[in-house]
Formats: structure tokens, C-alpha cells, sequence
């Protein structure tokens, strides 16, 4: 959030595809990173034509990694029970 994202585009995420909130190459991101990280999801050549339309090879192989880097987290964590340790504290929506 401190780089500009607001907590309701943060709250819109899982529906980005259709919130007037994210821009084209925002979805286009986020389909990306989500075709990386859900098991049964493939990044077909379609969906990479679509983000080549949007970033430069630098920002394709950084967005990558990124992505790559919290899936290896996210695993490595879990298996090993590790928690957030407080950090990323969100408000409570109560």
C-alpha cells in the first residue's frame, strides 16, 4: 500500500479481471501470476502474447521471478510452519 495501492484495489484483487479498479496491463499481470501459481493453470502463448503487449523483456523476466520467488516463499514456509511474524499487519474489516 505505500506504493499507491489503496485498500479497496487491494480488497479487488480477486476479482481484477472484471473491476474497473486495474488497468489492462494490471490484469494482464495478475492473469500471469495467477496461470503461475495455480496448479492446474498453464501460461499458455496466448496469455504471454498478451503481457509481451504490456512490459519489456526486463520486466517480464522481474515480474517472473517475483512471482516465482513468492511461490517458492509461500511453499517453503508452509512446509515448514513458518508465520507472518507481524509483518504485512492489515486492519481488521470488522
Amino acid at each position: 500500500m505505500q506504493a499507491g495501492a489503496s485498500e479497496a484495489k487491494i480488497a479487488a484483487v480477486a476479482g481484477a479481471a472484471t473491476s474497473q479498479l486495474f488497468g489492462e496491463s494490471e490484469k494482464a499481470a495478475l492473469e500471469y501470476a495467477e496461470a503461475m501459481t495455480i496448479t492446474d493453470r498453464k501460461v499458455t502463448d496466448q496469455l504471454f502474447a498478451r503481457v509481451r503487449v504490456h512490459f519489456a523483456e526486463a520486466q517480464i523476466v522481474e515480474l517472473t521471478a517475483a512471482v516465482a520467488l513468492e511461490n517458492f516463499r509461500s511453499k517453503f514456509n508452509v512446509a515448514l510452519g513458518i508465520e507472518a511474524q507481524g509483518f504485512c499487519v492489515l486492519k481488521s474489516r470488522e
